[in-house]
């Protein structure tokens, strides 16, 4: 049963935060879906990654290639049959299920703390998974480090 860790990004951009996680979630051995609410904004997030530094290149592709099941990360804005994936990254506040969390190791959810519906989304994200019995963990940048703020056992 996966732990659902939420992080209120109060000082990266959403791109900087999301490399950091991937680069992690890459070391723990996972495929990784990132799944946000709009094509376009995945395309554009797809283009920052690939800007990235050379030395923490991130392999991954968009959804809708001939070989998304090979991809470690797989940016997508709809649910995917999980497969192999190990961990899902929701951005923009795209849903996931307590059952998707439970099937999963690890699920983020990552939201922009200067973004009131963002902020209202995520609370109430919280609220449901916990509700249904999922683990869940808070982290906040706000000090310039994360740190973990809150934990519910489920």
């Amino acid at each position: 049963m996966g732990d659902v860790y939420f992080y209120h990004l109060t000082r990266r951009p959403l791109e900087a935060a999301l490399s950091m996680l991937l680069e992690r979630a890459l070391q723990a051995g996972w495929k990784i879906d990132v799944r946000g609410t709009d094509p376009r904004r995945m395309a554009w997030l797809d283009d920052k990654l690939w800007q990235g530094p050379e030395e923490s290149f991130l392999p991954h592709g968009l959804a809708g290639g001939p070989h998304d099941a090979l991809q470690p990360v797989l940016l997508t804005s709809e649910r995917q049959e999980p497969g192999d994936r190990r961990c899902v990254m929701s951005v923009d506040g795209a849903e996931l299920s307590a059952e998707e969390v439970t099937a999963l190791d690890r699920a983020c959810i990552l939201f922009d703390g200067g973004d009131e519906m963002a902020l209202q989304k995520a609370r109430g994200q919280w609220k449901a998974l916990t509700t249904a019995g999922c683990k869940a963990q808070y982290w906040s940048e706000e000090s310039g480090r994360w740190e973990k703020k809150a934990e519910s056992g489920g």
